[in-house]
Parts: structure tokens; C-alpha cells; sequence
């Protein structure tokens, strides 16, 4: 989305008037940026960039090779220089969009967040009507984790815009993210579907999830696998879906395929050793859950399963040790307590034991207790 400054004949012709002496170098300057000019439409960066330069070693107040050289070292990657030439013309022609537009995104794009956004909004200040520019920022506000502000930029602009692809992507995003799920929902779905978007499945699957509509987030989710299988992060939710539907051999299969793209896949390494302890199969639940550990050492749910392991493999005092922490840190875990109870047994400490199971009934019952009824 790199804006390519239009070459402004009157700037050119105001430096051309300030020659004298020097017309011969003027004319040379000009003549490398006409070249660069044309090697860049023709995609020949290298070329470009060196036109360019040639032009500036001539006459460094060219402001449009600047401003070209800029865009082109952008398109070749160059972003840390692009934002060094982007950020010298705006300080000769503060007024430049295109320039600032082109700095805006280089800062993106190297994932500068904060920086994008001040000059994203710089530009929205001076058009808000501007659909590209308040996409962009959105996109910024949403990566910044501001959903909420992204929801508010994009609200005003959104009749006569509900098929817009980019647009309702990024304002159901913003929708979702904010808490506003019930508005954010349908437009993801919505334009999943018309546009056949796996990420668009995958981020309204997520949200289903979380919200514990599992059914609605499985078929979600399968509906991205089938579109594109190999975008990140997608076989493990769709593992996760499936487990909380107990479904065990598509669980097992998504988690085997999302350990097969990234074998450090925290989340599909604790669940699937979650799962493999559950059927009693600890050989196979061991390097996975060690794994997990390894990757995150205080996730609360990796350290209970590695405590259910060691209780099943007999390393009693281990299992011990972890779930008398976790009960320190949180006093009302349920299974905690209950799993403490067993392993207290184990150890020939019965009155622990017999205070542990009294802590989990008392917790059974307030959480029974706290349950809303059902209809």
C-alpha cells in the first residue's frame, strides 16, 4: 500500500530558479531523477535507488527524489532508510500526504505501532472522511489492542459501506474486540462467507469459542480449515473447539496437525498431553506437557496436568509440592484441592487429606451455590 509521490512540476521548477552557477548540476539532478523516475515505474528499484541518489548528491534539496527515494527503498525493503528520507522531506514540506502517508506505513510495517498511528492520525485529522486512511488507522488501533477506538473511528463511516471487504473486516474486529460481540459477530460471518475469508472464519470461530458457543465455533473454524489449512494458529483452536466438544479423534488430529507447522505450539502441546494423561497413555503425555512447561513455566492449567502426571507415575512429593502452590495462589480451584486430597493419601498424611476433601466440598457447594438456575 506504498503511495508514490507525484512528481510536482512547480517544486522542481522553484529549485530550478534558485541555479545559477550551478544550472549544469541542476539540469544533471534533474535529468537522475526523470531516470529514477522511470526505472520505479518500471519496477527497477536498484536502478532507482541510485538514480535517486545520484540526484540528491547533485542538489540534496530535490525534495521529489527524496521523496521517491523514500518510496523506493520501501518497495525494496529498506525500511529503516525509508523512514530516514520519508521523515527529511516532512521536515522541508510538512504538508507532503503522500510522503507522510508513505511514513506512516513504513512505521507499520516494521511494527512501529506507535509512531504509524501518530502520523495515521495526522492524516485523518486532515480528511476524516478519507475511507482508506481511517481503515488504516483502525487496522493500528486494533494491532495497539484500541478496539474500542477503532470502533468509534469507523462507526460514522460504515452505511453505505456494509460490503466493503476491508472495511467490515477491520471495524467487526474492532467490534468484537471491544466487547461489542453480538454487533461484531454477524459482519465477520458475513463477509467470511461472501468473501470465502479463512482469517475472517478464524477470528469469528475464535470469538465463538471464548463465548463458549462451541457448536457455532467449531463449524466456524472447520470452515477456515477447509479454505486454508496452513494459517497460523488455525488447527489449534480448532483442536480446542472439538475438546471442549469431547470429540477426541478430531481434537487429537488437529493438534497433531498444528504441532506438525510449529512443534513449539504451546497451546496444542498442553492439550494434547492433557488429553493423552486422560487415557492413561503417560508415555506419551510426558514430553508433550514437559514441553509446555518449558515454553510457559507459570501457566496455572500445564503445572496441574504435569501434577496429574506425576500422581499417575508415582512421584507423589512432585505432585504435592505443585498443587500446594497452586492452592496458595488460588485458594478456590476445585480440581486443585480434590487432586491434593488424593495424592495426600498416597503420602500417608490423612489428616491433610481429610482437610483438602473438607476445602473442595466447601468450594462445591459455593460454586453450586453462585450457579444461576436454569429455566
Amino acid at each position: 500500500m506504498r503511495v508514490l509521490p507525484i512528481v510536482c512540476a512547480g517544486l522542481l521548477a522553484q529549485a530550478a530558479a534558485g541555479q545559477s552557477a550551478k544550472q549544469p548540476a541542476a539540469g544533471d539532478a534533474e535529468a537522475s531523477l526523470r531516470d529514477g523516475t522511470v526505472a520505479q515505474e518500471h519496477g527497477d528499484l536498484k536502478t532507482a535507488i541510485a538514480d535517486f541518489r545520484r540526484a540528491l548528491a547533485l542538489k540534496p534539496d530535490l525534495v521529489q527524489a527524496r521523496a521517491n527515494l523514500g518510496a523506493a527503498l520501501a518497495a525494496a525493503g529498506q525500511m529503516d532508510a525509508a523512514i530516514e528520507e520519508d521523515g527529511r522531506v516532512l521536515e522541508i514540506s510538512p504538508q507532503n500526504e503522500a510522503v507522510r502517508m508513505n511514513l506512516a506505513m513504513a512505521y507499520y510495517r516494521t511494527g512501529n505501532l506507535n509512531q504509524a498511528r501518530l502520523e495515521f492520525e495526522k492524516l485523518h485529522a486532515l480528511h476524516p472522511a478519507d475511507l482508506n486512511t481511517a481503515i488504516l488507522l483502525g487496522y493500528t488501533y486494533n494491532k495497539l489492542r484500541r478496539e474500542a477506538d477503532a470502533a468509534a473511528l469507523l462507526a460514522p463511516l460504515e452505511p453505505g459501506r456494509e460490503d466493503d471487504f476491508d472495511f467490515e473486516y477491520v471495524y467487526a474486529y474492532a467490534l468484537i474486540g471491544s466487547g461489542k460481540q453480538d454487533a461484531g459477530l454477524p459482519r465477520m460471518e458475513k463477509l467470511a462467507k461472501a468473501k470465502n475469508s479463512a482469517e475472517a472464519w478464524l477470528l469469528a470461530g475464535s470469538a465463538r469459542f471464548y463465548r463458549g458457543e462451541m457448536q457455532t465455533a467449531r463449524a466456524d473454524l472447520d470452515a477456515a480449515v477447509e479454505l486454508n489449512p496452513k494459517l497460523p494458529g488455525l488447527f489449534t483452536m480448532a483442536g480446542q473447539a472439538r475438546y471442549a466438544m469431547k470429540d477426541m479423534p478430531a481434537a487429537t488430529s488437529a493438534f497433531q496437525a498444528a504441532l506438525r507447522a510449529d512443534p513449539t505450539d504451546f497451546v496444542a502441546n498442553r492439550d494434547l498431553g492433557a488429553m493423552r494423561l486422560k487415557e492413561g497413555d503417560t508415555a506419551n503425555a510426558k514430553p508433550l506437557l514437559e514441553l509446555a512447561l518449558q515454553l510457559h513455566p507459570t501457566d496455572p492449567l500445564t503445572r496441574l496436568e504435569m501434577a496429574k502426571l506425576d500422581e499417575q507415575t508415582g512421584k507423589y512429593a512432585e505432585a504435592a509440592a505443585i498443587l500446594e502452590a497452586l492452592t496458595r495462589t488460588d485458594p478456590n480451584w476445585l480440581d486443585a484441592h480434590w487432586l491434593l486430597a488424593a495424592v495426600y493419601a498416597e503420602l500417608n498424611r490423612p489428616e491433610d487429606g481429610k482437610h483438602e476433601r473438607a476445602l473442595a466440598h466447601d468450594i462445591e457447594i459455593k460454586q453450586k451455590a453462585a450457579t444461576p438456575k436454569k429455566d
